[in-house]
């Protein structure tokens, strides 16, 4: 039998890989993940085949490991871990992206006889969107603006019949995907915009997950350096997502600003 988690809405382009390696509940074996993994083709950042592979002391980080060999270091009974190697299943263009990313940065910080070890904007980026990112594909630029400038309750309530028809939201990040297994108030996820239309927003939803792969890939490659710092995604409550809770059936729920937070002005005058 599956989780009961997967009854949240923001799963569902998860359930298509769940589908028979569900075990009892528990998160699937490296096995079953490698089988599909080795099916798609897919790779790492550097091209490698991809396998999931139980942690061990390889003398490489997490990230060159998987540049270089393709292996994926993944926890047995972690669900973490296991939506980790989802998330490379489900999104495995923008994961090899982000790690090829990663590897250039590492690359170029080694070089460097400024950077003294530090990460850098560019890696805790890379790493925020990979943990926690989420895209949000839209037919309505208006709808986005909102989300931005933080009027949750007009774009969540107030328009919620809009938001329904003509917003999407996929869930990227593997720790967000964790979280999701039991949400908190405050469960909120990094995101990027990308702009579809009507036709985009009718196609079945294995059709829209492959064109999200690609676009978000196409943000996190090329020389534009793209999402190059964390306060390049914005904050979005994802339990204020109709139908992401029944809780927020309500317009109540909206008026929480601990999870619903006001946008601050960066002019407003300091405290006395």
């Amino acid at each position: 039998m599956p989780p009961a988690f997967l009854a949240q809405p923001l799963f569902a382009p998860l359930l298509p890989l769940l589908d028979g390696l569900s075990d009892g509940g528990a998160p699937p074996e490296c096995a079953p993940l490698n089988a599909l993994a080795a099916k798609r083709g897919i790779v790492s950042g550097s091209g490698a085949p991809l396998r999931f592979v139980v942690p061990g002391a390889s003398g490489m980080s997490y990230e060159e490991r998987a540049y270089w060999l393709g292996e994926i270091e993944t926890r047995p009974g972690n669900w973490h871990d296991c939506f980790n190697a989802l998330a490379w299943l489900g999104y495995p263009l923008t994961k090899a992206a982000l790690n090829a990313r990663h590897h250039h940065a590492l690359q170029e910080n080694r070089a460097s006889t400024q950077s003294q070890g530090r990460r850098g904007p560019l890696r805790d980026a890379l790493t925020q969107f990979d943990e926690c990112g989420v895209a949000v594909a839209s037919s309505n630029l208006e709808l986005w603006e909102g989300i931005c400038a933080h009027r949750w309750k007009e774009v969540f309530w107030t328009r919620r019949e809009e938001a329904q028809r003509s917003l999407r939201v996929f869930v990227f990040g593997h720790a967000t995907f964790d979280m999701l297994r039991t949400p908190r108030l405050g469960l909120c996820g990094k995101a990027l915009f990308l702009h579809v239309d009507d036709e985009w927003l009718a196609q079945p939803l294995p059709a829209q997950c492959a064109d999200v792969d690609r676009r978000m890939t196409q943000r996190f490659t090329g020389e534009l350096r793209a999402y190059a710092k964390p306060k390049d995604f914005h904050p979005l409550p994802l339990l204020g997502i109709p139908g992401a809770t029944p809780d927020n059936e309500f317009p109540a729920y909206y008026d929480d600003t601990r999870q619903f937070r006001p946008l601050r002005s960066v002019n407003a005058e300091p405290a006395a």
